[in-house]
């Protein structure tokens, strides 16, 4: 391929396996004029193995705002410009969506290079459904917002796909336990063709345990993939159920109403706190002034 001038490539690179790039993209990159990376000390090694000889600028999340005119006005120039972050393809819980705007705004040609993907090549072994998912990127790190926000995805039915922080990731899967229920199908996929890969499948509180009891696991890059919740039940079971769930709820919160609704339906805890949550919204919407 011939590279144009005044184009801006988003170009996908390895996310562990280094002869996972793409011809296309070694191309690109040893041709381009400048190549714009999250970490440029990170990317040297990759751009000498494609033979790169472009400038390298850095362009991250604290410089963005200012490295995007300049930028804007080399791609009007004629100046031929690769965007590359530190793994896998841009602007997938990356920097870079500043600059890809400001491209189109300004009339510019935005040419999408594709390649590796974390949560895809997680997702694609995880063994749920894949016809209907959302990417969640990463959870909030403080522990009473991550649950707020974990309650708000209990009854999402698609299943889900988040980043991770190795140092947080205990915390995150028990919270997902907590709020999910024991029993929800998830994937943990460490490392990603790297060396020591790991992709572990099991239930919330196995894999809870797991990662607790074995500090390997809390190391390294890491894609969680949820499966979603299970479909309600059927419209007079579910008018019984909320009769049931709403009397727990007159009592107890809402974690403990499920518990003791679980006990006395039978039915998956997933349903039934998809049940509440949504019962203690809509009382709680009702009641506000």
């Amino acid at each position: 391929m011939s590279i144009q001038t005044g184009i801006l490539y988003v170009v996908a690179t390895p996310i562990g396996n280094l002869s996972d790039i793409t011809e296309r993209a070694v191309r690109v990159l040893a041709t381009v004029d400048i190549v714009a990376a999250e970490d440029t000390r990170h990317s040297k090694p990759l751009l000498r193995r494609c033979g790169a000889r472009a400038r390298l600028i850095s362009l991250h999340d604290h410089n963005e705002r200012e490295r995007t005119p300049g930028l804007i006005g080399a791609l009007r120039e004629g100046a031929s410009v690769a965007l590359i972050s530190d793994a896998g393809t841009p602007l997938i819980s990356d920097p870079g969506f500043r600059l890809v705007a400001a491209a189109w705004d300004a009339g510019l040609r935005v040419c999408p290079i594709p390649g590796p993907s974390a949560f895809l090549t997680a997702l694609s072994v995880a063994g749920v459904p894949t016809d209907r998912f959302a990417f969640e990127g990463f959870p909030p790190p403080r522990t009473a917002a991550r649950r707020k926000w974990f309650d708000h995805l209990a009854r999402e039915e698609r299943t889900m796909v988040f980043y991770e922080s190795p140092r947080r990731l205990c915390e995150c899967i028990e919270d997902m336990r907590d709020t999910f229920g024991d029993g929800r199908t998830a994937v943990i996929a460490r490392e990603l063709t790297k060396t020591f890969e790991t992709v572990r499948r099991g239930r919330l509180d196995e894999l809870a345990h797991w990662v607790t009891a074995d500090a390997d696991q809390q190391r390294g890059e890491i894609v969680i993939v949820l499966a979603g919740a299970e479909v309600a039940p059927s419209e007079a079971l579910n008018i019984e159920v909320r009769e049931i769930v709403g009397v727990l709820l007159r009592h107890l919160p809402v974690r403990d109403a499920v518990r003791a609704a679980v006990e006395l339906t039978g039915l998956p805890r997933n349903s039934l706190y998809a049940i509440a949550v949504r019962m203690k919204t809509e009382d709680e919407n009702g009641s506000a002034p």
